[in-house]
């Protein structure tokens, strides 16, 4: 594949979607850089995405979150990431493997071997070029989040988001290669530099133009 995929991470409330926009700056609208996010970029994943956060809906069974998860990936590859990759893009994507592995592995406690071999499959083997980790202690990106909408994951307690926060800093400390952690406390556009001197020094500029 031409293209180079770039998967931002963190714990919800880190503000890896703002810093997402700033990252892709023109090259979304030029065509250079598809930006998306999981779960949800697709119809079926639209589906999934309520059927596993939506707070009204009966609970999930661990394994079950897990599968569905898979299933809304495969399809996001599938329909947007692999296209765009085979087309030259560049695609941003707000959430990707690491977000099972940190979240159900860590966060949840599923086999982590497991979930490897899941996501691999999955994925058809597309595996990110660079992972962000944009890390936040817990108590910033409670106070991040709005009030009163906290979907069925980030209502879960405090112990749960620790572990998924302590989950994404070992997957990038096994995976130097693969993974950069850039500091998401402070100014919005400090943090955007940070994160965006990380991608550059990783990969290059971020294409303007389309392929």
């Amino acid at each position: 594949m031409a293209g180079r995929l770039i998967a931002i991470e963190g714990i919800d409330g880190s503000g890896k979607t703002s810093q997402i926009r700033l990252l892709a700056g023109d090259g979304e609208s030029t065509g250079a850089l598809v930006v998306t996010s999981e779960p949800g970029s697709t119809t079926l994943g639209a589906q999934l995405r309520s059927l596993l956060l939506r707070p009204d809906l009966p609970p999930v069974a661990e394994r079950s979150e897990a599968l569905l998860m898979a299933a809304d990936r495969a399809q996001h590859v599938a329909e947007v990431v692999a296209p765009a990759l085979a087309a030259g893009r560049w695609v941003v994507t707000d959430r990707f493997s690491g977000s099972t592995l940190a979240y159900q592995g860590y966060g949840r406690g599923l086999d982590l071997e497991e979930l490897k071999r899941l996501v691999s499959w999955a994925t058809a083997g597309v595996t990110p070029d660079l992972n962000v980790l944009v890390d936040v202690p817990l108590d910033v990106a409670r106070a991040r989040r709005r009030s009163g909408e906290d979907d069925r994951l980030e209502s879960l307690d405090e112990a749960f988001h620790e572990r998924v926060r302590r989950g994404y800093l070992a997957l990038a400390e096994a995976d130097p290669a693969r993974w950069v952690v850039v500091d998401g406390v402070g100014d919005l556009l400090d943090v955007a530099e940070r994160l965006r001197t990380a991608v550059v020094s990783r990969l290059g500029p971020l294409p303007s133009k389309a392929p």
